[in-house]
């Protein structure tokens, strides 16, 4: 039995070998790459030291770049968002809007009319109309639906509104008179 007992023993030494090297392989393939490494000769290095400076982020609100300079309205058509500039090139409102379905392209325009309350192409009663652009032969305009809704628009319809809230619409209407420059931006 003592030649039996030892091929057991022999049979479980190697099973217990190539269990320990299976569990020490899975182990060495999860070592995080900065374990072992030497520590930096100083220890004043900031914490960051060896990690790329995360970049600045972009203040959301911030005027798009090439959105003119003076006093002005920058309508930024991706971000949906329209600012109202000082002639000091400040920003003194933002808010964001909802286009209908034909817009502005890009360009510099100038406020060509404005109405203080009318039914909208989209049959909305709507209010502070400033418009300063056509696409189409259709008038692109600012204004404030006067149950202050924003819902999206009908695609199907050929309509130029850009809606506001109704107390931004009260800010468009007293800041964008006739002649004020609008820099529609992508």
């Amino acid at each position: 039995m003592a030649r039996g007992s030892s091929g057991i023993v022999a049979a479980l030494t190697a099973a217990a070998v190539a269990a320990v090297g299976f569990l020490a392989y899975q182990a060495s393939a999860n070592v995080p790459d900065n374990l072992g490494a030497k520590p930096k000769a100083s220890s004043s290095a900031p914490a960051t030291a060896g990690k790329a400076t995360p970049k600045p982020k972009k203040d959301p609100l911030a005027l798009p770049a090439a959105s003119g300079t003076g006093m002005r309205v920058v309508y930024a058509l991706g971000d949906r968002r329209v600012w109202l500039v000082s002639a000091k090139n400040k920003a003194t409102r933002t808010f964001k809007v909802m286009p209908s379905a034909v817009q502005a392209r890009p360009g510099v325009y100038r406020v060509t009319s404005r109405s203080g309350r009318v039914t909208g192409s989209d049959g909305v009663p709507i209010e502070h109309v400033v418009r300063f652009a056509t696409n189409n032969d259709v008038a692109i305009g600012f204004s404030a639906a006067q149950d202050g809704s924003m819902e999206s628009p009908d695609p199907t319809l050929k309509a130029g509104g850009v809606r506001m809230s109704r107390a931004d619409g009260d800010a468009v209407w007293t800041f964008a008179t006739v002649g004020v420059k609008v820099h529609v931006v992508s």
